[in-house]
């Protein structure tokens, strides 16, 4: 279906991308925050460009492959957008690269905690290494001389590799000039060296490092000329034709192994790499010169993300705290049905604690009156306390139904095991739908009480992922009122056999409902603008991509709507150009926490109507996955959300970015106001006892 959208209305959603990763960059160039923090920020970037590459360069390089003439809602096509998006990233690349050298290399080294370099070591460093070569290191290692009887090896996605140049003959008189050395996985990339031997409180040592200083070591007799090390970024994609294969489980089990050598995006490869070597790899990868990115430093700098957790330095870190607990469930042992019998509860994550959800599922599957429990699951992690009472549940009786989502991009492996575990103890376990992810996050307990059944509900905007609960901001609802129980209930229906979708009380669902309801909300305020009454919509999600509801915004704005959008992630939408959108603001928040809430408030002739979602407003929301978007129906709580979630946010000038009509962002600053930090005041007002840090 060709766009039908003006071209100039919209925003390039892979730019859009780089300007977050640039949002979180000032992150750890930020010097009022914790220095361990700040290293952490810099690997999450990292982290950020490899998904990005496996993902949004690999679909590029696929499209150009394919055509590539297809033009975007921005009006691009693949080939324009790939070449702008590789130059953003060469630049943002060097400017982390040099931040890691100039400023936080030295500023950790000034706290005791230091990167020994090779040609810094002395005598005692020295034989503590080459001792941990042999001994750790070089039992594990293959190298592979590259003649006609050892081509070129598979490099596994984002592995460390070495290319290395020699000169003379081996013992079989051949001559080769280079070979490839692969780091397996089981080898830690940064070492900590004893305190007695590296002279400092801690101290470290790259593995390349080793590598290099040892690795004439493999190639005896011969002279080492060069060791670079290397690194391949690949598509990882899965291609998987769900409406061709019979069992989606076992097609992904076999797919799975081959992320790690799809085509390969991108190639790192250390500064000082010979132009021989580096013709070499690009001709093996098949990558233009624009692919290559040269650093000087480790090639891969997320695995850094494991240096605040071997410091132990807490004056470096974000000050601990105890997520909190509401009133009503403080009492130890407290009947969780009970409780949600006398009104809904609201969790607000990570500010207060995860721990309820666990011991509501924990509760029912030891209840002898609970007869089912049905939940969705997107991502959950390898190690959940909260799937392990699913399998208790199961293996006791209790009638389990899990919908699994079997594509949830790089968890897939984990939620087969799961699958599998379920399976095994009598769970029933389906994949939901074809051709639509499940996404909706639902928990629903079905129990037995005088005489009759009763449903209890859990619906949030984040994933059953105790971890996660910890480090992304999300909303939980407990509820047992009917007419959404009979929502959730038709939902699972849905999701487990088969028919026609049914009108559901309150719930707007996707890919059926969510998207007219949406678009329907924001004509309503449209038309009271119209006529003359105060409008004003407020919406918070990680992502604003879909035309039809941002032309829908332009037009609520033109009606003199007031629109304020707080979007984390990318924003398709130009806020505040003339005739087109001045009513509209959009911000983004970038803190200690991910922001990952999902709500959307629309004034509605002051009734206020706030819903809470598991969806961003993006086509494969609204059309391809299946989600749940639910309303706030108690006024107490309904406030919470709207002061919590909201209110908080827009009046935030610490955290806050905000952006102009091309997409570029200003970061906000207090001077002379008052201080607001939404995350800050939020640890304050939810978090129950240890130091609350006050967050900039």
């Amino acid at each position: 279906m060709p766009n039908t959208f003006p071209p100039l209305q919209f925003l390039n959603r892979e730019v859009a991308l780089l300007e977050f990763n640039l949002r979180v960059f000032a992150q750890a160039e930020d010097d009022t925050i914790p220095l361990l923090e700040r290293l952490k920020y810099l690997c999450i970037v990292s982290s950020n460009l490899d998904e990005f590459f496996e993902v949004r360069v690999a679909g590029l390089m696929e499209q150009i492959k394919h055509g590539g003439l297809t033009t975007n809602a921005d009006g691009m096509t693949a080939i324009q957008t790939l070449n702008l998006v590789r130059e953003q990233a060469h630049q943002l690349i060097k400017r982390q690269y040099q931040l890691f050298n100039e400023k936080l290399t030295p500023a950790l080294a000034a706290q005791g905690i230091k990167f020994l370099r090779r040609t810094h070591w002395s005598e005692a460093q020295q034989a503590w290494v080459k001792d941990y070569f042999f001994r750790e290191v070089m039992p594990v290692l293959t190298p592979i001389g590259l003649d006609p009887a050892h081509p070129f090896p598979r490099v596994l996605n984002k592995s460390l590799n070495f290319a290395v140049e020699l000169q003379g003959r081996d013992a079989f008189g051949r001559n080769s000039a280079r070979a490839i050395v692969q780091a397996p996985r089981v080898l830690p990339r940064t070492i900590p060296i004893p305190r007695e031997i590296s002279g400092c409180e801690h101290g470290f040592v790259f593995l390349s490092s080793i590598m290099h200083a040892h690795v004439d070591e493999l190639f005896s007799g011969m002279e080492v000329l060069g060791c670079y090390q290397f690194r391949a970024t690949r598509n990882s994609n899965l291609f998987v034709d769900e409406e061709e294969v019979k069992n989606l489980r076992l097609s992904l089990q076999g797919e799975l192994p081959q992320r790690n050598f799809g085509d390969a995006v991108r190639l790192e490869i250390a500064d000082n790499c010979s132009p021989e070597v580096e013709e070499l790899l690009r001709r093996e990868f098949k990558l233009t010169a624009n692919d290559v990115f040269r650093v000087h430093g480790p090639v891969n700098l997320v695995r850094l993300m494991e240096i605040p957790g071997m410091v132990d330095r807490d004056d470096l870190k974000f000050p601990a705290f105890v997520p909190g607990v509401p009133l009503v469930l403080q009492k130890k042992g407290a009947d969780m049905f009970k409780v949600i019998r006398k009104g809904d509860i609201l969790l607000h994550h990570p500010y207060q604690s995860f721990r309820p959800v666990i011991d509501f599922i924990q509760q029912a599957a030891s209840d002898p009156n609970v007869v089912a429990i049905k939940q969705t699951v997107y991502r959950t992690g390898t190690d959940s306390a909260l799937m392990e009472a699913l399998v208790n549940a199961a293996r006791h009786g209790t009638e389990v139904t899990v919908v699994v989502e079997l594509l949830a991009r790089f968890d897939e492996e984990a939620n087969i095991n799961w699958a599998t575990r379920l399976e095994e103890v009598g769970a029933h376990v389906v994949y939901g739908v074809v051709g639509h992810k499940t996404h909706a996050k639902m928990l629903m307990v079905v129990r037995r009480e005088d005489g009759k059944l009763r449903r209890y509900v859990h619906l949030g905007t984040g994933n059953y992922h105790p971890r996660t609960a910890r480090l992304y901001t999300d909303f939980g609802l407990f509820t047992s009122n009917e007419e959404i129980c009979a929502d959730v209930n038709e939902m699972f229906s849905q999701l487990t056999g088969l028919g026609k979708a049914r009108k559901l009380n309150h719930l707007w669902q996707s890919p059926f409902s969510m998207h007219s309801e949406v678009l329907r909300a924001i004509k309503n305020e449209t038309s009271l603008a119209k006529a003359g009454k105060r409008a004003h919509i407020i919406a918070k999600m990680n992502a604003l991509l879909e035309p039809q509801t941002i032309t829908a915004l332009y037009e609520a704005s033109q009606a003199g709507v007031k629109v304020d959008l707080i979007v984390r992630g990318v924003c398709a939408l130009r806020p505040g150009v003339a005739g087109l959108s001045e009513n509209i603001r959009v911000r983004s928040i970038i803190g200690r926490f991910l922001e990952h809430t999902r709500i959307f408030y629309f004034r509605n002739d002051l009734k206020h109507d706030v819903y809470l979602a598991s969806a961003d407003w993006m086509d494969r929301n609204f059309f391809r996955r299946i989600e749940a978007c639910f309303p706030i129906l108690n006024a107490k709580l309904k406030k919470r959300v709207l002061d919590e979630g909201l209110k908080a946010y827009l009046q935030d000038n610490c955290q806050a970015w905000e952006m102009n009509g091309a997409g570029q962002y200003h970061r906000k600053l207090p001077r002379r106001a008052v201080r607001k930090c939404a995350q800050g005041e939020l640890l304050k007002q939810l978090a129950s006892q240890g130091k609350i840090p006050v967050l900039r």
